[in-house]
């Protein structure tokens, strides 16, 4: 669903950085799984890459067979809006337009009927349990809400990835458990393929396998087993030997 072959990423400037060296990942259909590593690892460039926000200075990505980054301008655009869901830390909701409105953006970018998109919206708040909340402006509704909006509004057009840039983090521990466990029915449901960057464990713990990154390189992964406690451990354990400063990663919500 997702390859990566030996991708790179070298910022220039009066002193060249190298964001990322050599990178080699894959992610199947319908897999989840979690970016983790300190703060300035280059998880951000990663997911900005594998977004297309950002180009890779050497290697290759490819994306359900197509290689995003070699597009025009307008088929790039059109790429990411069928293709690509996004989910952000800080939501990315429009405070003018209600929560309805927001949810079906990407549809009234593609010209979709009014009917269908309304249909289509009632259809997926009922599923995240947003309903009553429809008629609301963002303003007027709780962060752990805010949240089913965004993954609404990434999930409505049905894309074939789904990429979530710490969508725990400005939620309590009850909010994001619940969102994690919403990103789950997703993945299992409608066999989205999920890539998530965390600095939180609990969060991480929900992912089929974690991908650790340091320095710009995969550092290592581990897999999950039955047990997500067993998990959890692991991924504190792995947090622990690579180190790094005490606030890079989230206090640790059981």
């Amino acid at each position: 669903m997702l390859k990566l072959t030996k991708v790179s990423k070298i910022y220039e400037g009066k002193v060249a950085y190298r964001a990322l060296t050599d990178i080699d990942l894959e992610v199947e259909k319908g897999e989840f799984v979690a970016i983790m590593g300190p703060s300035g690892s280059g998880k951000t460039t990663l997911l900005n890459i594998i977004s297309t926000n950002d180009t890779p200075t050497t290697g290759q990505v490819e994306i359900d067979g197509q290689q995003p980054h070699q597009l025009k301008k307008n088929a790039l655009a059109k790429f990411r809006r069928n293709q690509l869901g996004f989910i952000f830390q800080d939501f990315n909701l429009l405070h003018t337009l209600t929560v309805q409105e927001n949810i079906i953006l990407p549809l009234t970018l593609d010209g979709v009927r009014a009917a269908d998109m309304q249909k289509k919206a009632q259809q997926i708040a009922k599923s995240l349990g947003i309903e009553p909340i429809m008629n609301k402006r963002t303003y007027e509704i709780s962060g752990g809400q805010a949240q089913r909006v965004a993954i609404a509004r990434a999930m409505i057009h049905e894309p074939k990835l789904l990429l979530a840039d710490e969508p725990t983090g400005n939620l309590d521990s009850k909010a994001a458990k619940d969102v994690m466990k919403m990103l789950v029915s997703i993945n299992e449901s409608n066999k989205t393929s999920l890539l998530m960057v965390t600095h939180d464990p609990q969060a991480a713990s929900y992912s089929d396998r974690v991908v650790f990154i340091r320095d710009g390189k995969l550092h290592s992964e581990i897999h999950r087993g039955e047990s997500r406690q067993a998990f959890f451990q692991k991924i504190i354990d792995m947090l622990s030997l690579m180190g790094g400063e005490g606030n890079d990663f989230s206090s640790v919500r059981v």
